[in-house]
Order: C-alpha cells, then structure tokens, then sequence
C-alpha cells in the first residue's frame, strides 16, 4: 500500500488550479456527506445501517494511512451519520440531487484544471480526496496528519 505522502503527491498533480482546489474543498467533503444519506436511504432491515457498514472499511483504509486522519474522517464521518439520524427533511432527494450537483461542480473543476480526476486512474483516490481535504485543514491549523 501506498504511503500517504505517495498518495497525496499524485492526488495533488490534478489539483494545482486554485479555482479546482477552492472546488473540491467544497465539492469532496459534501460528497462524502451525500454518499453517506444515500446509503442511509437504503431499505433495511430492523437494527442495520448500510451507512455504517460502508463506513467501517473506509475508516480502516484512513487508519492504514494515518491515525490523526483517521479520527478526523471517523469525527467527520459521525456527525455524517447524526445528520442524517436528525434529519427531518426529505433526506433521499436532497442526498441524490447535492451528489449530483457536487460531482457536476467537481468535473467543472476538472476541466478549469485541464487534468483527468485522480480516481479515473485509481477508485482508491476516492477516499484519498477526503483525507487530502482534511489534511489541508489539518495544515493551516498546524496539527499533524
């Protein structure tokens, strides 16, 4: 497995533009969210969460790269969970058309960036874009990732 540094050196080589950059710390963690609601959406039976099976495995892939990132995704991932627990809305629609929407926002981004999105190369990248968003708010903070 590839260590961190690796991983965010090559995420970073389709992120320089600042227009895609300012784009996808918005778009990847609402993302993130969104794939979050929609597997929550999912009919199932009494006591199971799909949400929170999916998450168990991505929680592990941040713990195999970093354990600061880790909590950060496993707090962020929480509150994911909670919101979608609390929500009063209709949470299946809004889920699916902020997915669409943040994924259309990402492929404009792409295109001011004139690069290929990281995870058309690798499906891997789509867990590393939420660590490397973390990251940066882990660095202008001045914590350890």
């Amino acid at each position: 497995m590839k260590r961190l540094e690796q991983w965010f050196d090559d995420y970073g080589q389709s992120h320089r533009h600042p227009a895609n950059v300012a784009i996808h710390k918005v778009a990847v963690p609402g993302i993130y969210l969104c794939g979050l609601a929609l597997l929550w959406c999912l009919p199932r039976p009494a006591g199971f969460n799909w949400a929170l099976l999916a998450a168990i495995p991505v929680l592990l892939f941040y713990l195999r790269l970093s354990v600061p990132l880790f909590l950060g995704m496993a707090a962020f991932t929480g509150l994911g969970l909670l919101l979608c627990a609390l929500w009063s809305g209709p949470l299946l629609l809004t889920a699916l058309v902020g997915f669409v929407l943040l994924w259309v926002a990402q492929f404009v981004g792409h295109r001011i960036e004139g690069k290929r999105p990281s995870f058309l190369a690798d499906l891997q990248f789509l867990l590393i874009g939420p660590a490397w968003v973390l990251a940066s708010l882990y660095r202008r903070l001045g914590l350890p990732y």
